[in-house]
């Protein structure tokens, strides 16, 4: 199976071949070391899913894995707008300070 995967700091483009719950993919990217990290991570994780549900059905794991990557991926996008939505109210209240103090030395001198 071929693929293609793009990692944003990579340059050029290379095969690489990983293993992924003993199934050989051939996959196409600018970053041969991030790609097998991605394999390796994605392995991982149906290993531990096919170990909790006891199935050997590698589909099943996989959607599994696939949904437990999702989740943890959803986790993260919520965590950051939260950060997100922290920062800006605080660079919002520091620029409000920041205008104050401002137009207080305007009045002053």
């Amino acid at each position: 199976m071929e693929g293609a995967l793009s990692q944003p700091n990579g340059n050029g483009g290379g095969n690489v071949r990983v293993e992924i719950y003993d199934q050989t993919y051939h996959l196409r990217g600018s970053d041969p070391e991030y790609i097998g990290e991605l394999a390796e991570y994605v392995d991982t994780k149906m290993r531990l899913i096919a170990q909790q549900a006891a199935t050997v059905d590698s589909l099943r794991v996989a959607v599994l894995a696939a949904l437990n990557i999702a989740d943890e991926l959803q986790v993260l996008k919520r965590k950051y707008a939260s950060i997100d939505s922290d920062y800006n109210e605080r660079a919002g209240q520091l620029a409000g300070a920041l205008d104050e103090v401002l137009g207080e030395g305007r009045r002053v001198g």
